[in-house]
């Protein structure tokens, strides 16, 4: 069991390495990295990231958080998946009650956050332009994502948070050979799905300001959701 936990972890680590180091996408790149010389007014004296954007947590992990993309001053300046922005003032007190986060706040990734049963990672790694990532760029991340799902050999539970993520792993489904067709497979907060290889699709709106400033999406709502993919991962 150790030899396997530690191929995992070696894997996810040089996944990463490779991820950080990615260029294919060039109107990303070039965004971020104007991102990261401009800077916004409050982080004027923050060093920005300005790169992909690495995977974060457990390599021994049951559940998989699954985003849309990097934030331009979120992930972008911090390089930590929801680490600096609002979603991320929004996701981790809600993954600290949950038993996931070792702490409620993510300032940095330098902040000493752990996860406990849980990856985090999104569709696309680099931060789009009006947070919208052309098909072409998602599908130049997908192989990521391929090699991070083999990777996770526990994996139990894939939680994704909005819509594009939902697409995306249903097209990794696809994809991978382990579906043919979409079929009813269909977005929708709080649905789920038994999909192959003794796994579940769980479904939430996506932390956004826009989802949680209005109460389209509640604390509540989004602790039943993790509350429920613990439940799915101790499943039989």
């Amino acid at each position: 069991m150790a030899g396997k936990q530690s191929s995992s972890g070696d894997a996810l680590a040089a996944l990463n390495a490779r991820i950080v180091d990615c260029n294919l996408c060039t109107r990303l790149r070039v965004y971020c990295a104007d991102v990261a010389e401009k800077k916004r007014r409050a982080y004027l004296d923050h060093t920005y990231w300005g790169r992909p954007v690495p995977a974060f947590g457990d390599p021994r992990a049951r559940v998989l958080i699954l985003g849309l993309a990097p934030g331009a001053h979120g992930s972008n300046r911090t390089g930590r998946p929801f680490t600096g922005d609002g979603s991320g003032e929004f996701l981790y007190p809600v993954l600290y009650e949950a038993g996931y986060a070792s702490q409620p706040r993510a300032i940095s990734r330098d902040d000493g956050m752990k996860l406990h049963d849980a990856w985090i990672t999104s569709v696309a790694r680099c931060a789009p332009p009006d947070n919208k990532p052309l098909p072409e760029e998602l599908r130049n991340c997908s192989p990521f994502l391929d090699a991070e799902i083999a990777a996770l050999q526990r994996l139990r539970v894939v939680v994704c948070l909005g819509k594009i993520a939902f697409d995306g792993f249903v097209a990794h489904l696809i994809r991978t050979g382990q579906i043919k067709k979409r079929g009813e497979l269909q977005f929708g907060h709080g649905v789920e799905y038994q999909v192959p290889d003794n796994r579940w699709l769980l479904a939430s709106y996506h932390p956004s300001l826009q989802n949680t400033n209005t109460g389209k999406l509640t604390k509540l709502m989004f602790l039943q959701i993790f509350r429920r993919a613990r439940e799915l991962a101790e499943s039989k």
